[in-house]
C-alpha cells in the first residue's frame, strides 16, 4: 500500500562546493606561541592579508615589542588576553608546552576555533623524527583539552623563514586542513588561501592528524639534503 508521503518525493541532498569558501576578512586572529618563528611568521602573513592579529606571550611586555616590529595589524599581549579577544586562535607553542597551556586556557577559547599547527618532534643525530603521542597527535591532544572549542589541524608543513620574508611575496605551497566540523576546516581554509600563493586543502577527519604532523620530519629531511625549504603541493585538486 502507498501512502501520500511515500509518493512524495524527498528532497534532494544538499550539495556544498568545496570549492567555494566563506569570508575571513574580518575575523580577528589570535596566535598563542606568536613569538616564535612559527608564529610570528603566521601573524605576519595574516596581518598583510588585512586581517587584525594579536599573538600571545607569556608576558604582554614580549608580545608587544615584537608585534610593534612586525607589522601594522599586529598588536601583543599575554595569552590569556589573545585567547579571550580572538575570534579564532592559531597554536604555535612548544611541544613540550602544549597540554599544560591549553588545559590552563580552556575555559578562555571555548567556543573558538581552534588551529593547531604543532609537529611533536624528536632530534637525534640521524635527524628528525615524529613521536609517539598517546591521544594520537598533538591535534587530538588539544581535541581532548578543549571540549568546548572546535580544533582543526593545519600549517604544519609551512617554512617560518619564508612566512618571515615580507620580500616573499607568494608562497607556493598547499595547507592540509585536518578536522571534523566542515564550518571549522571550511574557515580554516579560507584563512589559508588569504595567503598569496597558499590553498588550503581538506585531508580528512581530525583522527588523520597525526601523519599529517609527523611528515614534517620528513620535509626537514629534504631542507637538510637539498638546502630548501620545502612545502607540498596536492595535485588535480
Amino acid at each position: 500500500m502507498t501512502t501520500s508521503s511515500d509518493s512524495q518525493s524527498a528532497p534532494a541532498p544538499t550539495v556544498v562546493d568545496p570549492y567555494v569558501l566563506p569570508d575571513v576578512s574580518g575575523l580577528t586572529i589570535g596566535v598563542l606561541g606568536g613569538t616564535g618563528e612559527q608564529g610570528r611568521g603566521l601573524a605576519l602573513r595574516l596581518a598583510m592579508s588585512g586581517n587584525s592579529v594579536t599573538i600571545g606571550s607569556r608576558t604582554a611586555e614580549r608580545a608587544e615589542q615584537l608585534a610593534a616590529a612586525l607589522h601594522p595589524n599586529v598588536s601583543g599581549a599575554d595569552n590569556r588576553t589573545c585567547a579571550r579577544g580572538a575570534d579564532v586562535v592559531i597554536v604555535a607553542v612548544p611541544w613540550d608546552g602544549h597540554k599544560e597551556l591549553l588545559e590552563d586556557l580552556a575555559a578562555d577559547l571555548a567556543g573558538k576555533i581552534i588551529i593547531d599547527c604543532v609537529n611533536p618532534l624528536g632530534f637525534d643525530k640521524q635527524g628528525a623524527f615524529a613521536l609517539d603521542v598517546p591521544e594520537g597527535s598533538a591535534a587530538q591532544q588539544a581535541a581532548g583539552v578543549l571540549p568546548m572549542s572546535k580544533v582543526v589541524g593545519a600549517f604544519h608543513h609551512v617554512s617560518a623563514v619564508l612566512l618571515l620574508n615580507a620580500d616573499i611575496e607568494t608562497l607556493d605551497t598547499d595547507v592540509l586542513v585536518v578536522g571534523d566540523d566542515r564550518e571549522a576546516t571550511d574557515i580554516t581554509a579560507a584563512l589559508v588561501q588569504r595567503i598569496p600563493g597558499m590553498r588550503g586543502i581538506y585531508a580528512g577527519r581530525l583522527r588523520n592528524a597525526g601523519q599529517v604532523e609527523a611528515m614534517t620530519a620528513n620535509l626537514i629531511s629534504m631542507n637538510r639534503r637539498y638546502k630548501a625549504h620545502a612545502g607540498l603541493r596536492v595535485t588535480d585538486v
